[in-house]
């Protein structure tokens, strides 16, 4: 009897001086859907920080001049392709460096030929203005700063009605001022605005868009008696 109580006590103390075994590593959560969507937009994303002034002109001409600043950020990319409206006639394009004012060159291009020299993502029923970049992009965070302008024929964006002129627009970019025909005052907006009136006297109406989809701008100007 003893010899079996001595031979328990001795296999309890071998069991209970063997080491506890070791958790199992956690697994690194997968990420969610809107992580992963949130980290392929990064990797896709060629421009930011942009910044869009329309300048309506008479309203006769159905008319309305576009500056357009955006940084470029596509590592190593030696292009930047900028979109034409659909509905929209383009005019008067000129590019520059905001970094040495230098005027950069460029060409008009269908869809197809934007995806096949560089922009994997062009609309193929879409026109693009093809801008030679001064330099390629920096592959570590760099950036090249243009300024593009034009101006745009489209009479269902900007026309008369009466006595007053409508601009309506869908407008994709956070940023955006819209600045009114000189000797008009503004009347009716539909998104919260601030109103600025320019050294020239005409009036400009500056927004920003908080959100993730385009805002459907309508605006009212009436002449100034």
């Amino acid at each position: 009897m003893r010899s079996f109580l001595l031979v328990t006590l001795l296999s309890a103390l071998a069991c209970s001086s063997q080491p506890a075994p070791r958790p199992a590593p956690a697994s690194a959560s997968s990420p969610t859907p809107a992580a992963r969507s949130q980290a392929s937009a990064r990797e896709e994303s060629v421009e930011t920080d942009e910044y869009t002034r329309y300048e309506l002109l008479a309203p006769e001409t159905n008319s309305f001049r576009i500056l357009y600043e955006v940084t470029a950020i596509s590592p190593g990319a030696t292009a930047f392709f900028n979109p034409i409206r659909k509905g929209s006639v383009a005019s008067g394009e000129r590019v520059t460096d905001r970094m040495s004012g230098e005027e950069l060159r460029f060409d008009v291009v269908s869809g197809e030929e934007a995806r096949r020299t560089g922009f994997a993502r062009a609309d193929l029923d879409t026109e693009y203005i093809r801008i030679r970049l001064p330099r390629p992009v920096p592959a570590s965070g760099g950036q090249v700063r243009l300024l593009i302008d034009k101006t745009y024929n489209d009479p269902k964006s900007y026309f008369a009605e009466g006595n007053a002129v409508v601009f309506t627009r869908s407008l994709g970019i956070r940023r955006n001022s819209v600045v009114l025909p000189a000797g008009y005052e503004l009347v009716a907006c539909n998104v919260p605005s601030q109103f600025l009136t320019e050294s020239d006297g005409r009036i400009q109406v500056s927004f920003m868009n908080p959100g993730p989809g385009p805002a459907a701008l309508t605006l009212r100007a009436k002449r100034l008696p």
